[in-house]
């Protein structure tokens, strides 16, 4: 209460929000809204070996019917889910949705939650001097002030690339699903990872990256209605990659995926790929989601031991590829 009390009125003091008693009761709603999230991954998961197969983390409630927004990854796989709220209940959910492109998981609750849903924000309206709240949810919730430092494209090593990613510091440990909240306490982003540049460029400065809102609202009902966004139809090759001095180099290749099947290995630098030059994570994934559908030939143009040699990828749906628990 006193942090909450705090940030409002620092936020109503930079004039950008209504008096602070009523900020404050925004941030409490937003505060409230967040819970603890745990699952566990159904037997087999590929997801495993890199995530475990029990997953804790944290989303928010959107709706009045119990509609968690979470990050994706606690969620892959998954063949059970709790929620776990402030007053110590446990409540089942079951998942609704995991989306590739977005990077957002979205579960139900099965019984009441009996909490308040947030207004949803815009990732994109806000500005590097805006105060913003972090909270993660469950027994161990922490609510604490935080700042933008950057916005900016994310590649992700494991094909991978959000838009206008959000990035704040100081860093969290428990970023997982956890909400992003303006001063009015509407949600504006939800948490992905933790990064050692959160400022971009050369500098070393540890923070988060939260997925913004803004890229919930046009897929929705998609997410509602088919588990997933059309977006997240692309091809998939199943290779894990890092970049460095304007090179892509594969760390690690997933077993049975297109490009085992390929024959890629860890180690690998990728030159082109269709005869694209891809310098950069971010330039090898777009070029990857450039041809249409999840299903095709892909031409990499690869350096091995020194050596040049060209390989065909044929990808396939990520979706295809995933464990379910039975009757999900």
């Amino acid at each position: 209460a006193i942090l909450l009390g705090s940030f409002a009125t620092a936020s109503a003091q930079a004039d950008r929000t209504p008096p602070a008693s009523d900020a404050s009761r925004a941030l409490e709603r937003a505060a409230n809204a967040v819970v603890g999230l745990q699952a566990v991954a159904v037997s087999g998961a590929r997801s495993a070996s890199t995530l475990g197969r029990v997953r804790q983390g944290s989303g928010v409630v959107i709706d009045a019917d119990g509609l968690v927004l979470t990050i994706g990854y606690l969620i892959l796989e998954a063949e059970q889910v709790q929620l776990l709220t402030d007053d110590q209940r446990r409540i089942p959910a079951r998942v609704v949705a995991y989306d590739l492109a977005s990077g957002f998981g979205l579960v139900r609750a099965l019984a009441p939650l009996k909490l308040e849903p947030v207004p949803l924000g815009r990732g994109r309206a806000l500005e590097a001097s805006q105060p913003l709240m972090i909270a993660s949810g469950g027994e161990a919730g922490v609510i604490s002030a935080a700042k933008l430092v950057s916005r900016r494209a994310f590649a992700g090593y494991w094909e991978y690339l959000v838009d206008d990613a959000l990035f704040t510091a100081p860093a969290r440990p428990d970023h997982s699903g956890a909400g992003l909240f303006n001063e009015r306490g509407e949600l504006v982003g939800i948490g992905s990872l933790f990064v050692s540049d959160a400022a971009g460029g050369n500098g070393r400065l540890p923070g988060n990256m939260f997925v913004p809102l803004d890229l919930l609202p046009p897929i929705l009902p998609d997410l509602l209605s088919r588990g997933r966004s059309a977006l997240s139809e692309r091809a998939w090759m199943g290779v894990n990659c890092v970049e460095a001095d304007g090179r892509v180099r594969i760390v690690r290749v997933t077993d049975d995926s297109p490009a085992d099947v390929a024959g890629l290995e860890a180690g690998d630098q990728i030159l082109r790929l269709d005869g694209r030059p891809v310098p950069t994570l971010e330039a090898l994934w777009r070029a990857l989601w450039q041809g249409a559908g999840s299903r095709r030939a892909v031409q990499l143009e690869i350096e091995r031991g020194g050596q040049p040699q060209t390989l065909t990828v044929h990808t396939v749906d990520r979706a295809a590829t995933l464990r379910r628990a039975e009757g999900v």
